[in-house]
């Protein structure tokens, strides 16, 4: 069973994401979904400054296997991105709760009230 922080709020596309102190939501992938994926290998994430809704396809990983859309939990701007993840993109997979991808401010902070806990997620998922 993959274990599953309870700090984190789950979207059913398999994103976690965590609330700041400063506001922003860190967004990365949930151990299930590194898990499926196999072996990363490339991460194409959203420029800085980008306008996104929650839902949307906002970014791109990339597998010896497949490669999945990583999609936006909440609706808001991209702040940040990760630099880490353009030179060691298996870190993903080495650690997929401290892999972050990229930071949202959000525009609208109820819609981490649309994800699911640790619970739930781990039920829908089937863990």
């Amino acid at each position: 069973m993959s274990h599953l922080p309870n700090d984190l709020k789950y979207a059913e596309t398999h994103e976690w994401a965590k609330l700041e102190v400063s506001g922003l939501i860190r967004v990365g992938i949930t151990d299930f979904a590194q898990e499926q994926l196999g072996d990363v290998v490339f991460v194409d994430l959203p420029a800085v400054g980008a306008i996104v809704k929650a839902g949307a396809a906002i970014a791109v990983i990339e597998s010896v296997k497949a490669a999945s859309d990583i999609h936006a939990p909440v609706a808001g701007e991209i702040v940040e991105i990760n630099p880490d993840l353009a030179v060691s993109p298996e870190r993903v997979n080495e650690q997929p709760y401290e892999a972050w991808m990229f930071c949202i401010r959000p525009s609208d902070i109820s819609d981490l009230d649309r994800l699911m806990d640790a619970l739930p997620y781990g039920t829908s998922a089937g863990l």
